[in-house]
C-alpha cells in the first residue's frame, strides 16, 4: 500500500522514521512519500520537504512566514494528489497537518493521526477538525484516549514511542565511549537541551548559559542539532568552557546528573533517562504573549509532559516571564545539591514509568494501522 506521512519537527521525523520501519515489516509492499527528515529519509521512499524548512514557532514567527508556510502547504496538497496514497498518516504538528486532513478528507484520502494534537491544553476547538477530517486517531499519553473518546472520535491509544527510542538505545549504548569520544572529564554532566528550533535556542540557552555560570565542580554540555546554524551555537557560547555536541541527545542524558530542558518532548525523554531537570519555555511577546496564554490559549496548569502525566507539579517550569536568569539559577542548586529535592522528583519519575507502560508502540501503531486499512480496502471492493 502507499503511505504518505507529514511530519514538522525533529520529534515527528524520529517517531515517523519507527513508524515506518514498522510498517515495511507488517506490509512488505509499503511505499513511502513524506514531508519529514533524515531518519525517515534513512528508512526508504521519497523525501518531499524536509522539516528544517517548515520549523516555525511562535505567534509572530508564523505571521512573518506565512507565505513559506502556505507555499509548503500547497506542494504537500499538489504532491499528494499525484501520488493518491492509501492514506495520509499525520504525526503532530496541527497547525499544518490539520490543513492536510482537511484537503485530504475533502479528495477521499483517508487520514490518520498518529502522535494527537494537543488540544486538549491549548486550541480546544481543533477537535471538531479531528472529528470531522480524521478516521483514525492514535493516542500516546495514557490520558488523551479518554478525552478524545468522550468527543467522539475513532481513539487507539498505542502507548508512546519514545519507550521504543530509549529501550533500541539503552540496548547498544556504552556510556565510557561518549564521555571518551566527546572528551569529557570526570566531572558530573550538566546537560543543556535548548530545543530543536533556531527561535527556541534563541529564547532559552542564553539563560541557561548564565544561569550555570559559577559551578565549576560541574561540566555543562548543550545537545545541539544539525539542523539548527552551528554559528547560532557558537555565538552564545563564546567566552564559556560549556561544551557542544551535536545529535547525541539521549548519549548525553544517560550520563547526565542534572538537566535543564526546553518544554517539549524533551522533558519526557529527559524524565524517562531520570534526570532531575528544570523545564524553560518562552516565545515572543513578553507579558502580552504571557496574558494571551494563560487567559485565552492554554487550559491546562501545567506545560511539561511530566506534569501533565503525573498531574502534579513534579518538576519546576520556568515558563515566559518566569524564565529569568536568577530564577533558573536557584533551581540549578536545587537539583545539583539538594539530595532530598533529588530524590523526590526521582520518585515521581518512578511513578511516571509505571503510567507509560511498555515499549513496543511503534509496532502497535502501525500493525493497526495495515489492519484498518487492510480491512477498509476489502470492504471497499466488495
Amino acid at each position: 500500500m502507499k503511505y504518505y506521512l507529514v511530519a514538522g519537527e525533529a520529534s515527528g521525523d524520529l517517531h515517523g522514521s519507527n513508524l515506518m520501519k514498522q510498517i515495511k515489516i507488517a506490509d512488505n509492499k509499503a511505499d513511502f512519500r513524506y514531508f519529514g527528515g533524515d531518519l525517515m529519509q534513512a528508512e526508504g521512499g521519497v523525501l518531499i520537504k524536509h522539516y528544517r524548512e517548515m520549523a516555525f514557532m511562535g505567534i509572530l514567527n508564523v505571521l512573518l512566514n506565512i507565505r513559506t508556510i502556505k507555499k509548503n502547504m500547497h506542494i504537500c496538497e499538489n504532491d499528494m494528489l499525484g501520488y493518491q496514497p492509501d492514506v495520509l498518516i499525520l504525526i503532530d504538528y496541527p497547525g499544518f497537518n490539520l490543513r492536510m486532513a482537511e484537503f485530504a478528507h475533502k479528495h477521499n484520502i483517508r487520514v490518520f493521526y498518529y502522535i494527537a494534537p494537543k488540544v486538549w491544553a491549548w486550541k480546544e476547538y481543533r477537535v471538531k477538525k479531528l472529528k470531522a477530517f480524521v478516521d483514525e486517531l492514535f493516542t500516546i499519553l495514557p490520558f488523551e484516549t479518554t478525552y478524545f473518546q468522550k468527543h467522539g472520535i475513532p481513539t487507539h491509544y498505542v502507548g508512546n514511542p519514545l519507550l521504543d527510542a530509549i529501550t533500541s538505545f539503552r540496548g547498544k549504548q556504552l556510556k565510557t565511549g561518549f564521555s571518551v569520544e566527546n572528551k569529557l572529564d570526570e566531572r558530573p554532566v550538566v546537560a543543556m537541551l535548548s530545543g530543536s528550533r533556531t527561535q527556541e535556542i534563541k529564547n532559552t540557552l542564553p539563560v541557561m548559559v548564565q544561569a550555570v555560570k559559577g559551578q565549576p565542580e560541574f561540566q555543562f554540555v548543550v545537545a545541539g542539532v544539525t539542523t539548527v546554524n552551528r554559528q547560532l551555537y557558537e555565538n552564545i557560547l563564546r567566552g564559556t568552557d560549556i561544551k557542544l555536541i551535536f545529535n547525541q541527545t539521549y548519549e548525553l542524558l544517560d550520563c547526565s546528573y542534572a538537566a535543564l530542558v526546553a518544554s517539549g518532548t524533551a522533558t519526557l525523554e529527559t524524565a524517562l533517562f531520570k534526570v532531575p531537570q528544570a523545564v524553560l519555555y518562552r516565545v515572543e511577546g513578553g507579558w502580552l504573549t504571557q496574558l494571551i496564554m494563560k487567559n485565552f490559549v492554554l487550559t491546562v496548569e501545567w506545560a511539561s509532559l511530566p506534569n501533565l502525566i503525573l498531574n502534579k507539579p513534579a518538576l519546576r517550569e520556568f515558563i515566559q516571564l518566569d524564565l529569568t536568569v536568577k530564577n533558573v539559577r536557584q533551581e540549578l542548586e536545587n537539583l545539583l545539591f539538594n539530595l532530598e529535592y533529588r530524590n523526590a522528583m526521582m520518585a515521581d519519575y518512578s511513578d511516571l514509568e509505571l503510567i507509560m507502560g511498555t515499549p513496543g508502540t511503534s509496532e502497535k501503531a502501525a500493525r493497526k494501522m495495515v489492519e484498518l486499512l487492510s480491512t477498509f480496502n476489502r470492504n471497499f471492493q466488495l
